[in-house]
């Protein structure tokens, strides 16, 4: 983990040097940005985490991230004063895995950078999974979702979840049980968290929550894979 490329988008010169004491002292490499402008140019280098706050003076940290979303899938974890579960919930939906508020302990923060880290460099074996004659296939090695032969653009957080019903088709997962999937610990408003998730990866797959072809909300309970699986994989 030593050596992982951060992009800490801060105006907040105090704030920003903390951020970036911390996680100098745990050997990752840190770039800053104090406004929208310098973070949009800068997101052409490859980094495998961004940090990104929400109120800068130029544009919204909102923007930020659906342009990062154009171009990278690197987990992003938005630190923000803004507080309240729809504020987090719209941050969620633009993408981002994760949502820290201020003031915040920079000892959690760097706890929540290494778990995403670990998550967005992990594999699940070589396995590719393959559904409905082909319709479906969800690369675990590459971390990759296609859907009718064609690439499924998904955040770390969105495959993660997506994987995870999908490796144990008509089970039943709650929201609290999805969450802890895909974040490794208790989420404060984990279940609209989970809804925001699962809201972007249907968008994504084209699939109708009225007439899914694979994730079925299980009213009072959570959600369920219910894709057909194909008789061959690799």
């Amino acid at each position: 983990m030593p050596g992982k490329k951060i992009l800490v988008v801060e105006d907040e010169a105090n704030i920003a040097d903390i951020v970036r004491s911390y996680l100098q002292r745990e050997g990752f490499s840190v770039s800053l940005a104090a406004d929208g402008a310098s973070a949009l140019s800068m997101l052409k280098y490859r980094f495998d985490l961004i940090i990104l706050d929400l109120m800068l003076p130029d544009m919204d940290g909102e923007e930020i991230c659906r342009a990062a979303r154009e171009v990278t899938d690197v987990p992003i974890i938005m630190l923000t004063a803004k507080s309240t579960e729809d504020d987090r919930i719209a941050g969620l939906g633009l993408g981002a895995d994760d949502y820290v508020v201020k003031p915040f302990s920079p000892r959690e923060l760097v706890a929540r950078i290494k778990a995403h880290l670990r998550r967005s460099s992990s594999r699940s074996g070589g396995d590719k999974l393959s559904f409905n004659s082909g319709d479906l296939v969800i690369d675990a090695s590459s971390m990759e979702v296609f859907r009718s032969g064609q690439l499924v653009p998904m955040t770390t957080t969105e495959f993660r979840l997506f994987l995870g019903l999908a490796e144990k088709p008509h089970m039943v997962f709650s929201r609290l049980q999805l969450i802890n999937i895909v974040q490794g610990y208790d989420f404060e408003g984990f279940e609209r968290v989970v809804d925001a998730h699962i809201k972007n990866i249907r968008q994504k797959l084209g699939d109708n929550p009225k007439e899914p072809a694979y994730i079925q909300t299980v009213y009072g309970s959570g959600y369920k894979f219910i894709g057909t699986a194909d008789e061959a994989r690799g």
